[in-house]
């Protein structure tokens, strides 16, 4: 797996997963199907930048990370 992810989109990616987690937590309602939704989305965005890794930048064939590995 080759890391995609830069640290600048790295950064927008977990930042954007905090404010999604946020908003859905700070609903104290009952759990519906927009905040499962958004639950998921806010998980992916932490997981790849976690991992540097993005699946659609592959098959895109985007490349935010600067670095290139040998």
């Amino acid at each position: 797996m080759k890391k995609n992810v830069g640290n600048l989109d790295k950064l927008i990616r977990l930042i954007l997963a905090v404010i999604i987690f946020l908003f859905v937590y700070k609903d104290n309602g009952e759990t519906n199907t927009m905040q499962i939704i958004l639950l998921v989305i806010a998980f992916i965005l932490a997981l790849t930048s976690l991992l540097n890794y993005c699946p659609i930048y592959s098959i895109i064939g985007v490349n935010t990370n600067k670095k290139t590995e040998n």
